[in-house]
């Protein structure tokens, strides 16, 4: 890019995410238990390229190399997750722990770089004993997450300065639960609804267990996306209107308002009354994750009858609102429209929608699959095209602050290319090639760039 970044405040944090079932292989090393995602890659066609998680990056063996590369980045905090199965193997009970060594060490050596650790404690990997149980569907897992946090935050909140409940309520929810396209691989539809309460009261638990245990600085991150109305009928505005319901304010409302949105709290269960002052614990700050936006309208007469796809997801056709694909744009090689504007729009919203109910923000994710490799006569990973996505996203933000965002840290997805869900090993996220053979990591050419983004200071 040949014009510089615009600066941002003194002491605005530069970090960069990952997650533990992504990245840390040895998924039975050192007494770890099995997880949904354990369970679900391991059923003929749930991911896409066939393959699992069993290696990954081995990030568990080869961490200390990992944090040297964050250390040559320069970025000031890693937002990892912590493994639940590998610090309690049935979700709840007997403490491993061999499995808290390995993130006292990580905690450690990240402490020892002059990176801020910042461990998310839940990102999707439901201990499988507790999924057996009923997952998401038993209120008893909310209880166990808050019990999980109690332990993980005894063992670390002496050097972790900021803390992440869940990671993505809405996915679980949604493509988990919903549409049986991630683990535990449910295809509930609505009645998948009970997921998201129960994942956003063990939220609020898991604040009070957190504080409880003198951890500072907590928060959540939760997928955000403009939804933009496609057509002008009065149909299409109440499927826009739903969608952005679902997966916006269904997240969002009960964290910072205590309420949830009209006509949802009866479709919940339990006491939600009682459980809303739980999830609604005050917050330090709010983490949004930022793709892009969603076109939605009506369901159209003339859609296939199994339905469409969307970035890898299949979408049924007997929803009350259809995604449609936003045209005119470069996408990503997962198919992701880029807008980077549309974060400005995002933070806009949040603001006129929440006020000063809306604490400090961190963009807790934000990133573009792109499958550039190493030349195969320099060994060179030339990524323009991510380079070009983080520029134009930066500047976006930046541009939201000087409107009057308060956001205090943005975290690239990822540091390293990884195992991406059900897609497998097909999409490339990370600022760091790696190969899959030899695991040998290679830093791209977007490496190089946020590196002399966050020397410069700006």
């Amino acid at each position: 890019m040949t014009a510089p970044v615009p600066e941002f405040p003194a002491g605005f944090l530069w970090g960069v995410s990952a997650s533990a079932f992504q990245i840390e292989g040895s998924l039975t090393a050192d007494g770890r238990g099995p997880s949904s995602w354990d369970a679900f890659t391991g059923e003929p066609g749930r991911v896409k390229d066939g393959s699992r998680a069993d290696v990954a990056t081995d990030h568990y063996r080869r961490y200390r190399e990992d944090v040297a590369l964050m250390a040559e980045l320069g970025v000031g905090a890693y937002r990892f997750s912590v493994s639940w199965s590998r610090v309690l193997p049935d979700g709840h009970g007997r403490v491993n722990d061999k499995g808290l060594d390995f993130y006292d060490r990580l905690v450690d050596e990240l402490c020892a770089a002059g990176i801020a650790p910042v461990p998310t404690l839940f990102h999707w990997d439901t201990p499988l004993a507790l999924e057996k149980e009923g997952g998401w569907l038993d209120r008893d897992t909310a209880e166990r997450f808050a019990a999980y946090a109690s332990v993980v935050a005894e063992r670390l909140a002496d050097r972790v300065p900021r803390w992440i409940t869940i990671n993505e309520p809405a996915e679980v929810t949604l493509l988990g639960y919903g549409l049986g396209e991630h683990a535990p691989g449910r295809r509930m539809v609505f009645d998948a609804l009970p997921v998201a309460h129960h994942q956003l009261l063990a939220h609020g638990l898991g604040v009070q267990a957190l504080r409880a245990a003198g951890a500072r600085e907590i928060g959540i991150a939760a997928s955000h996306s403009p939804v933009w109305t496609a057509g002008d009928s009065d149909d299409d505005r109440a499927a826009a209107e739903l969608y952005d319901t679902l997966t916006n304010r269904l997240f969002a409302d009960p964290v910072l308002t205590g309420t949830y949105p009209a006509g949802l709290a009866s479709l919940l269960p339990g006491p939600v009354a009682e459980d809303l002052r739980t999830i609604a614990e005050p917050l330090d700050w709010y983490g949004i994750n930022y793709y892009n936006p969603m076109l939605v309208g009506a369901p159209q007469a003339t859609a296939a009858p199994d339905g469409t796809s969307f970035g890898g997801i299949e979408i049924p056709s007997d929803l009350p609102f259809a995604i449609r694909q936003i045209e005119g744009r470069e996408r990503t090689d997962f198919g992701w429209p880029v807008v980077p504007d549309g974060l400005r729009e995002l933070l806009a919203t949040m603001r006129q929608r929440y006020g000063d109910r809306l604490p400090p923000v961190y963009i807790t994710e934000n990133g573009c699959s792109y499958g550039d490799g190493p030349d195969p006569a320099t060994g060179r990973i030339d990524d323009t095209r991510r380079v070009a996505y983080h520029d134009g996203h930066v500047r976006a933000l930046h541009e939201a602050m000087a409107e009057g965002a308060d956001v205090r840290g943005y975290f690239i997805w990822s540091i390293l290319d990884n195992f991406e869900w059900a897609e497998g090993y097909r999409q490339r996220f990370g600022l760091v090639h790696v190969d899959y053979e030899t695991l040998a990591r290679t830093p791209k050419e977007s490496f190089a760039w946020y590196r002399d983004l966050i020397k410069s200071g700006r």
